[in-house]
């Protein structure tokens, strides 16, 4: 154990934002550089090292989090990066941008305020780069068996490096430019840095995982020829079919998804535009969907300049505490305060679009709500509520439906998909095609970025077992697991 009493004598501490006003300014991360290491050996040894560490069972991916909490806090970063990296490919993605179930699965958060996870792993990562304690593992001999990666995301990813680092030799093809997939141009700089995407793919191009971007599977190269090419095939291409709005006036100009609005802000910052093709900039922004994307389209539209900034939910407010019926170690609905919502803007609860409203030019220029409640279980609209706000920008980020059809990867493959309209698989993540596997959110529909790192490794060991008839790489997760609820 850390420190026997550090729960007792040391309060929660978590990473320092910079001021709103210097953040708004730039594209940065929003925290300070450097504030957590004074104080994250303090807040590791505020870990029990519990019997029975529910921590763990928050966490797909298995992380051994009281194991690296006690380096931390004996400031072993060696040591601490080691038991870091035994289950996951890329900690300082899920330290930036995972919602950490694992804090609200802490023993200590029954009565307390959580061990600070989050912060000690990005801590541990951070300082392990710094230290040049990551470095390339390639394999120490090769299988001569070939695979094929569909994505470039956390899945695709993390099954690419497993797969390479048992000895086979992985191609990642990517239809965007760049590497990453969501990562790249989903999630804005401020959130994560792309240097930490960058030196991720650099060492595992030295571990010998090739990349091969701007090549869509299904329309620049058939699927089955690519099957035919390779000894085997991972699909992880995300669910990427984002979901729509049919409200009269949905054809309006400057009504666009969240992950159109997005990428060209990422762009900027890869120094492809001077400024980004739809911009918030002098506009009323409405932003549809009150999850992480929205809040992402929040943050971007306060540094493009936006005139206002409108956040839509049709759920109504979450609590401030833990519900009755969301008990510990459950995975809670809390009211969230993210960096972006610092930064200003409204965010309504329980509206619903009824329409958007146009000028003569069509373009959007107001939004027309109403709101609603729910009566035994039924979505109701309340009559006397309607009202419009002004927008002449508007993001949808209602989440997304499925993986996309549209390119023929599907069908070319001759693909199953499942009642949700996911891609089909069985114990071993191998769909009915032979050779064929599914990692990630085209399996598993939305989901987190731990499940999605968690799916790649597990489906690398799928893939791996196929190809050699055994393996002794790690399988963290089913397909059919899932987070645990009430």
């Amino acid at each position: 154990m850390a420190d026997p009493k550090g729960f007792l004598t040391t309060g929660r501490e978590t990473a320092c934002t910079r001021p709103v006003g210097e953040r708004l300014k730039d594209w940065n991360e929003v925290y300070v550089p450097g504030s957590l290491l004074p104080i994250i050996s303090k807040q590791a040894g505020r870990c029990m090292d519990c019997g029975i560490p529910f921590c763990h069972n928050g966490c797909p991916l298995g992380n051994l989090i009281p194991e690296w909490n006690d380096y931390a806090y004996r400031e072993d970063w060696a040591a601490a990066s080691e038991r870091l990296h035994a289950t996951n490919n890329f900690p300082e993605f899920t330290g930036r941008l995972c919602p950490a179930p694992c804090e609200s699965a802490c023993v200590l958060g029954i009565n307390q305020p959580a061990v600070t996870i989050k912060n000690v792993e990005v801590s541990i990562i951070d300082k392990a780069w710094d230290s040049g304690d990551v470095t390339p593992q390639p394999p120490e001999r090769l299988s001569g068996k070939t695979v094929a990666v569909i994505g470039s995301g956390p899945a695709g990813l993390a099954a690419a490096q497993q797969l390479t680092r048992a000895g086979h030799t992985v191609a990642v093809y990517e239809r965007a430019d760049r590497i990453g997939g969501l990562l790249r141009y989903g999630i804005p700089e401020f959130k994560m840095e792309k240097v930490h995407i960058n030196r991720r793919i650099e060492q595992m191009r030295a571990e010998g995982t090739k990349f091969r971007t701007e090549v869509e599977i299904g329309r620049d190269i058939d699927a089955a020829k690519l099957r035919r090419r390779y000894d085997a095939v991972v699909i992880a291409a995300g669910a990427t079919v984002s979901r729509d709005l049919p409200v009269p006036g949905r054809e309006l100009s400057g009504i666009h998804f969240a992950m159109e609005y997005l990428p060209l802000a990422n762009k900027v910052q890869e120094g492809d535009f001077i400024a980004p093709p739809i911009t918030a900039e002098g506009k009323h922004v409405v932003v549809i969907g009150g999850g992480d994307t929205g809040a992402d389209c929040v943050g971007t539209a306060h540094r493009q300049g936006a005139a206002s900034v409108t956040q839509l939910e049709i759920m109504p407010r979450p609590g401030d505490e833990r519900a009755a019926g969301q008990p510990w170690p459950t995975f809670p609905m809390l009211y969230k305060v993210t960096s972006a919502h610092e930064e200003g803007g409204e965010r309504v609860y329980s509206v619903s679009t009824t329409h958007f409203e146009g000028d003569e030019e069509g373009r959007v220029q107001a939004l027309h709500l109403v709101e609603v409640e729910f009566i035994d279980g039924r979505l109701t609209q309340k009559p006397g509520t309607e009202r419009s706000i002004p927008a002449q920008l508007v993001t949808l980020a209602m989440g997304f439906t499925g993986t996309d059809r549209a390119n023929g990867l599907v069908e070319q493959f001759g693909l199953e998909l499942d009642e949700r309209g996911n891609i089909a698989r069985d114990a071993e993540y191998a769909t009915d095609v032979d050779g064929v596997y599914v990692a990630g959110d085209a399996g598993r529909g939305q989901s987190l970025i731990v499940w999605a790192i968690a799916e790649g490794r597990s489906a690398a060991r799928g893939v791996d077992r196929y190809l050699t008839g055994a393996s002794d790489l790690p399988a963290p997760i089913r397909p059919t697991d899932r987070a645990l609820t009430v």
